[in-house]
């Protein structure tokens, strides 16, 4: 067995319980009748990325703020059309009651729940990349769990962060590395896939980006110019070799672009709490792991994730 330490694995949490919660029957419940699909499923897909991963930390990623001020204050639109009436997201309720579970649970475990207020996971996920690459001491890899591919932003091969990526159909996420990004959408690495799509916008994320300027064309204007800055500097360059209609889409995009980046690029510097999430033989309170196992019917996924936990450091 080799004595290289395993990854860092940073799980986008609520991008993780959503995919659980709508991909199992809420035909899963508690002894008393209440579902818990969504814990199930969640604790189920760490308990195998453990398996297959053996990394040495793991750490759930929280949403603290799911639409942070300093992206509605860019970009008013962002996410608007997820708002509940009384303002918040809107979120099954048979789902919303599983989100303390999950949290109790985690605790229970022994694996660190970290957000930061006013930001979101993926601002938490991107700070956590940030300092583990900077780190004298760094994981051999960082390995970050998502449905959400705005952190495909954060690949990097010569530093070792790739992104695991859920497939339809597979229990085993895909590996997003820079050569896929390359195949999948024909771009140069993370930062040319973040700035493919702010040209491209995002409606799920209630991002306009560029009229007229699809995907396709996005990643041929970088490959073509090299940076989005290269891209809007081309359009305001008339002796560049862009097209008079590309020139003018970009013009006119202006506004948008000054202030889309705000927006899609994930925060580096979030405040977020120290916690290295070291990976531990047993969990930081059996106790109360067995009360939840027991009160909820955990008792199935909580054996699979504590024991791939105990090979993973053992």
């Amino acid at each position: 067995m080799s004595d290289q330490p395993g990854p860092l694995l940073l799980l986008d949490s609520a991008s993780m319980y959503f995919r659980a919660f709508f991909a199992l029957p809420d035909t899963m419940t508690a002894p008393d009748g209440t579902p818990v699909n969504a814990v199930r499923g969640f604790l189920d897909a760490i308990a195998r990325l453990v398996t297959t991963h053996r990394p040495a930390r793991v750490v759930a990623c929280w949403d603290d703020d799911w639409r942070p001020a300093f992206r509605v204050q860019a970009i008013p639109s962002y996410k608007e059309h997820r708002l509940a009436d009384d303002g918040g997201e809107e979120v099954p309720a048979a789902l919303t009651s599983q989100v303390p579970v999950i949290v109790d649970v985690l605790a229970a475990l022994g694996i660190p729940r970290l957000g930061s207020p006013g930001y979101e996971a993926d601002d938490v996920i991107g700070t956590l990349v940030a300092r583990e690459v900077a780190a004298a001491d760094r994981a051999p890899e960082v390995l970050v769990m998502t449905g959400d591919r705005d952190l495909f932003q954060l690949v990097d091969d010569a530093a070792g962060v790739a992104v695991l990526y859920p497939v339809r159909g597979s229990k085993e996420p895909v590996r997003i590395d820079e050569a896929w990004l390359a195949e999948k959408y024909g771009v140069n690495g993370g930062q040319a896939y973040a700035d493919m799509a702010t040209l491209r916008g995002d409606p799920s994320d209630g991002l306009p980006g560029v009229a007229g300027i699809g995907e396709k064309t996005a990643a041929s204007l970088l490959r073509q110019f090299g940076t989005l800055e290269g891209v809007v500097a081309a359009a305001q360059d008339r002796g560049s070799a862009m097209s008079a209609t590309q020139r003018r889409r970009i013009l006119d995009a202006a506004d948008y672009l000054a202030v889309a980046p705000t927006v899609v690029q994930v925060a580096r510097d979030a405040p977020v709490a120290q916690d290295r999430g070291d990976l531990t033989e047993v969990p930081a309170d059996g106790e109360a792991l067995l009360a939840l196992a027991e009160r909820w019917g955990l008792e199935s996924s909580l054996r699979r994730l504590v024991d791939a936990c105990s090979d993973a450091t053992g």
